[in-house]
């Protein structure tokens, strides 16, 4: 694709990239067939290649408008078509750049904008979202549907493993899910104990930086960066292997660190190492395979459907990995029907966008409810309230499978 970028985004960092991910694009439109919004709205702007046609037209100097907005708002950022792209376009990072052109460009109305200003500033922050979390589920029977769809019910997280280990591990404790789903992170915990395996948790650590990220605060995003950065950096020195994700949302974006601070000459190269240790929990698991096998023999009598994140499958890459080591400690793990399709959570966007977002969902929990598994496990937080909210099966994350098998186990 030939571009002719515009002076005010031409040499800059930005627009240096944008430029080059426009020219790898063959527009051949094998994207718009995984695209789950072109799926549902059937429009060509709803699609990769439309929505990459407009980025390039704002980016060459168009005006942009609401409708341009509105169709870039709509992507998920499931990064479904980048999988599918023969040419490797790197979609979500030029999406990323478009949207953040078009909002500098284009006001939102008052209630969009105190809507992601709400998200902006209260999800990320741990010392106000687990209070509200909190009054949220005291009251959760009050609430209309659609705000308790996003309260989970309380849950307990059991108890934190205080055993030292030679092994070291930082994990990333997270921003919402500490009091949306304690017990996944403890389960976590009490797994790799099981395996002589100590997990640290950074106690200035906290949003990984996509929530502000994908709402177009790049700056505000890169201070969430830096701060995890530096909260992990004394473990790191002192030998800590990894860096352990539990949720495949912030494990894309962490991973994403090293790119987003290349431009920084005092974390481009903390970010770069940052980067290459970051590791989802089905990229270390494996490694113990056998081990697990071994204490879990026929412990674990369960059908599950297996949901495997876009962050996970088409932001990291990573698949299989799960199923495999669900499959090693005996569970019979069953993938449904378009499995690679998103569920309509996308961080953010089942607020923002709550009738795709629906949509989306009720197909995959039919799809998800017809492999008749007794239980729908994840990976991701956001995955999880979101597919429980449209089924009476539990929904959980896979790791506390085999949390419940080895306490049994016991």
């Amino acid at each position: 694709m030939q571009t002719n970028l515009a002076d005010f985004i031409r040499d800059t960092r930005e627009g240096k990239e944008a430029d080059a991910i426009l020219r790898s694009c063959v527009h051949c439109g094998f994207c718009t067939a995984t695209c789950p919004t072109y799926q549902l709205l059937g429009d060509e702007l709803d699609g990769p290649r439309g929505r990459i046609y407009l980025i390039k037209q704002v980016l060459e100097g168009k005006e942009p408008t609401a409708k341009t907005q509105q169709h870039l708002d709509r992507c998920l950022t499931c990064r479904n078509c980048e999988t599918t792209c023969p040419s490797g376009v790197q979609y979500g990072r030029l999406i990323d750049i478009g949207r953040k052109v078009v909002s500098d460009r284009v006001s939102y109305t008052p209630v969009q904008r105190l809507k992601r200003a709400a998200l902006r500033e209260l999800l990320p922050r741990k010392a106000i979202f687990s209070p509200a979390m909190k009054v949220g589920q005291l009251v959760r029977p009050l609430l209309p549907s659609s705000l308790r769809e996003k309260v989970p019910a309380p849950q307990s997280s059991g108890i934190w493993p205080t055993r030292q280990h030679a092994r070291t591990m930082l994990l990333l404790d997270g921003c919402v899910q500490p009091s949306m789903a304690p017990n996944i992170n403890a389960a976590t915990a009490r797994v790799f104990d099981a395996l002589q395996v100590q997990l640290l948790v950074a106690q200035k650590a906290g949003c990984c930086g996509a929530i502000r990220h994908h709402l177009n605060d790049h700056d505000g995003a890169l201070n969430d960066v830096r701060r995890n950065i530096d909260a992990w950096w004394p473990a790191i020195e002192a030998g800590a292997e990894a860096i352990v994700m539990t949720a495949s949302g912030c494990g894309v974006m962490v991973k994403d660190y090293g790119h987003l601070l290349a431009h920084d000459p005092d974390y481009a190269e903390k970010a770069l190492r940052i980067s290459g240790m970051t590791k989802d929990l089905s990229e270390i698991l494996p490694d113990f395979e056998k081990e697990l096998a071994a204490k879990l023999a026929g412990k674990i009598n369960k059908r599950v459907a297996w949901h495997p994140p876009c962050t996970l499958q088409h932001g990291q890459q990573i698949r299989g990995k799960v199923e495999g080591v669900l499959r090693a400690a005996g569970v019979d793990v069953q993938l449904c029907k378009d499995s690679h399709l998103c569920c309509g959570s996308a961080g953010t966007y089942s607020v923002l966008q709550p009738e795709l977002s629906h949509q989306l969902r009720d197909r995959k929990i039919a799809n998800l409810e017809a492999t008749g598994a007794d239980t729908i496990v994840s990976a991701n937080i956001g995955c999880l309230t979101h597919l429980q909210s449209g089924t009476a099966k539990p929904v959980r994350h896979w790791i506390e499978l085999i949390d419940d098998a080895l306490i049994a186990a016991h």
